[in-house]
């Protein structure tokens, strides 16, 4: 297939390729095992000599074309699914760093990233600086130490629609000789390709827009293929010196610009096993059909929906990045010109209490611990998916306690609004 396809031919055509007489659909390949006629072809695939399947925590069909059609619509070279966009996260890290190295992340991420970073990975011997993405170049600086070996953000930050500037964190992460590492979740390569303006691997939480119907939890990492690990040789000696857990394989050397990926699957993959499953791949799949589709609709009414809230008077604050005035609105414009996300953050002048009395009010929308998929919901991050945090680290993560996350599903954006205005009333 042309690499030079559209987005919206990816979504659709990309990843399996059915050969004369196959099935013309992605078949569930519900199997945990695949058989060989000899023991000497299956020891070949354990020494990662021949590329092949034998058992599905390593490598599975359905897995690996939904994982191709995702790696070709954000433009890398390889890619691998998890069990969750926690775990993609995870093991994006664990890939290039271990005990005693450093991580420079934006502070304005996800709650449960946050808390894998400076909390769970801290344990692993592994330190985590949070620094303000709206910084000067010069006071991000400070952050980089003699041990750090990767930097990371988000695209657009969950809850607090931070949109970051990469290229500021692309050039800090290269003249430090570390890989960017950028979650575009909340984007989509719909929006945003953070490879092309100098991110070198990208994660999703494919839970999100990308299943797009709430059915099926998963996460896919993507690897640029552009990080030279080699001219970096001493900080990543997981990739460039001898594996002795697969006879001493150096994966630069044998695998190019697979190494980053070959890697987390043989290892991390191998050892810890947070594999997506083929049935949630498959329905993964369904939802990649027609992510070109609902993406436009969902910015389309989020925009139209944080113009309402600004217009209400009832309402403090409104932040949404797709907004004219909005603090990133500019910012926005540069890295995603056809739109951002369904995502609104919003604050009621009545504070915590407010926001939970018009929440209770909600009919159409939904108070749910999700976000990002066709149906309208809502949540609030202090008491949800915040609730670790305390409020100097509320603040740090952008994150107002009167915050309200409201995902703007693909409704008629009539009815939301009707919604939101009784709610409101």
């Amino acid at each position: 297939m042309s690499a030079k396809q559209s987005l919206d031919t990816m979504c659709i055509q990309g990843g399996w390729q059915p050969k004369n007489g196959e099935p013309r659909v992605l078949p569930i390949y519900q199997s945990t095992t695949f058989k060989y006629e000899t023991s000497e072809q299956m020891g070949r695939l354990f020494d990662l000599e021949e590329d092949g399947y034998f058992y599905t925590r390593l490598a599975n069909p359905t897995n690996e074309a939904v994982a191709d059609k995702i790696c070709r619509l954000e433009g890398g070279a390889a890619a691998m699914l998890t069990s969750s966009g926690q775990a993609a996260n995870m093991y994006a890290i664990l890939n290039i760093c271990s005990a005693g190295d450093h991580v420079v992340s934006a502070a304005t991420i996800y709650g449960g990233t946050s808390n894998l970073f400076t909390v769970t990975l801290k344990r692993f011997g592994i330190q985590c600086t949070l620094v303000d993405p709206d910084a000067p170049e010069e006071e991000l600086e400070k952050a980089f130490q003699d041990n750090t070996r990767a930097v990371f953000g988000e695209t657009i930050a969950n809850p607090a629609l931070v949109v970051l500037d990469l290229e500021k964190f692309a050039c800090l992460a290269h003249s430090h000789g570390v890989p960017f590492i950028v979650d575009n979740t909340f984007a989509t390569p719909i929006n945003c390709r953070p490879i092309e303006w100098g991110a070198d691997i990208v994660t999703h939480s494919t839970t999100k827009y990308m299943d797009g119907h709430a059915m099926a939890v998963g996460g896919c990492i993507v690897d640029s293929g552009n990080f030279d690990w080699e001219a970096h040789r001493d900080k990543f000696p997981g990739l460039t010196t001898p594996d002795e857990s697969y006879h001493g394989i150096v994966y630069t050397e044998r695998f190019g610009k697979a190494a980053y990926i070959t890697k987390a699957t043989a290892q991390l993959m191998r050892d810890m096993g947070s594999i997506q499953s083929p049935q949630n791949a498959f329905l993964l799949n369904v939802g990649l059909e027609t992510l070109h589709l609902r993406v436009p609709r969902h910015c389309e009414n989020a925009l139209k929906v944080a113009g309402y809230l600004k217009s209400r008077e009832d309402v403090a604050w409104v932040k949404y990045p797709g907004l004219e005035g909005d603090q990133y609105y500019e910012l926005a414009r540069k890295y995603m010109p056809d739109g951002t996300c369904g995502v609104i953050s919003f604050g009621l002048k009545g504070g915590r209490e407010a926001a939970a009395r018009f929440m209770d009010r909600l009919r159409l929308a939904a108070i749910v611990t999700h976000v990002a998929d066709a149906r309208t919901s809502v949540l609030h991050p202090a008491s949800h998916t915040h609730r670790q945090l305390n409020d100097e680290q509320l603040a740090e993560a952008g994150v107002d306690p009167s915050l309200i996350r409201l995902s703007v599903g693909i409704e008629g954006v009539e009815d939301i609004i009707e919604d939101i205005r009784q709610a409101l009333q």
